[in-house]
């Protein structure tokens, strides 16, 4: 599996509209060179040009600018994984909130797959474990 990089992106993007590197150079307003070396890994471009490439090649901005930026996801989005330096506010929220665990049934072994699905990710309100609980039981009433 090949790693995902701005190079990698703005090269299959420009493929994909079947254009040359001279045509979006001509497009974003620079050299063909300079193409050259962002689709190389050799640069990396400022803002404004990320902007028109992902203008130019219909490419998602906020995916361009975190190849280009890495560090400004974290900026953006906080830790990559929250789960595993803190448990996230939801999780508390939801184990610390005993009427809602009343209501929904939970059981000491769902809390235990729960607390598992909040330290693969961000989860950002409790009542999507609830939704999880319940996809969780539907399923095992389908395998029954």
């Amino acid at each position: 599996m090949t790693k995902k990089t701005l190079a990698l992106v703005v090269k299959e993007g420009r493929a994909a509209l079947g254009i040359t590197q001279r045509e979006l150079a001509a497009a974003i307003g620079v050299k063909a060179s300079h193409v050259a070396y962002i689709e190389g890994g050799k640069r990396r471009p400022s803002l404004q040009l990320l902007r028109r490439i992902s203008s130019t090649l219909g490419l998602n901005p906020r995916e361009l600018l975190f190849l280009a930026h890495p560090d400004a996801r974290y900026l953006a989005c906080g830790p990559e994984r929250p789960g595993r330096t803190k448990r996230p506010d939801a999780w508390g929220r939801f184990v610390s909130n005993r009427g809602l665990l009343d209501r929904h049934r939970v059981t000491p072994a769902e809390l235990k797959v729960l607390k598992r699905v909040s330290l693969l990710e961000h989860v950002s309100d409790p009542r999507h474990f609830v939704f999880v609980l319940n996809a969780i039981r539907q399923a095992a009433i389908r395998d029954d």
